[in-house]
């Protein structure tokens, strides 16, 4: 049975309390069940939708964290160059950064690891909208990963200099309503990425329909 090995993943997942496997394990599952009775058109039919799914099972925590701290430290480092470009007062200790009437901390929920993610999977959407072809969506999937960091440096940037302004900006709504407003900011860039790509590596495509 081809779902078998799948079931034994998913148990395995649940004594050992990794939730990954047992999650990513479900996804397989019905993978498995369309290939058996709907066969492989199908399930080439199915394929990004199922592909979606899988990006809904969240990382495993021993991976998220050890991508998490590198993106807490890269997005202070180079927020407090770039506020110091701007002539702010402000320096770097870890994932802290000191201004001169208050020190913002860079937590584990403003690595950028979460937009990271949402922007990928918008990527992948983009992709599949708009019909490219796989190495337009490769490219795309690609350059999401800089676009969300970028996107992620500038929201801590522009917190660090408006918190040096008012430290009431860098606090509760504000700083919830910069987390969005930067998030939409990144999904234009992307849009935008894959308009220049399409351009790039779909006209030729186009003009041959």
């Amino acid at each position: 049975m081809v779902a078998f090995p799948f079931f034994r993943l998913f148990l395995t997942g649940n004594l050992g309390a990794e939730y990954f496997l047992p999650r990513i394990a479900f996804v397989l599952v019905l993978v498995a069940f369309t290939w058996m009775f709907w066969g492989v058109a199908r399930l080439h039919a199915l394929a990004f939708p199922f592909m979606l799914l899988a990006t809904m099972v969240p990382l495993p925590a021993l991976i998220y964290n050890s991508v998490a701290t590198p993106l807490q430290l890269l997005a202070s480092g180079m927020a407090t160059h770039i506020a110091q470009f701007f002539g702010v007062s402000v320096y770097q200790d870890g994932n802290i950064i000191h201004l001169a009437a208050i020190s913002l901390g860079v937590e584990e929920a403003c690595s950028g690891l979460n937009s990271l993610s949402a922007l990928m999977v918008g990527s992948l959407l983009l992709g599949h909208v708009y019909s490219c072809r796989g190495l337009t969506r490769i490219l795309l999937l690609v350059l999401s990963l800089p676009i969300a960091i970028a996107a992620n440096i500038l929201r801590v940037t522009g917190t660090a200099i408006l918190a040096d302004w008012d430290q009431e900006l860098a606090l509760g709504f504000y700083h919830t309503f910069a987390g969005w407003l930067v998030f939409v900011v990144g999904y234009g860039m992307l849009f935008l990425t894959t308009k220049v790509l399409g351009y790039f590596f779909e006209k030729g495509r186009k003009t041959t329909r």
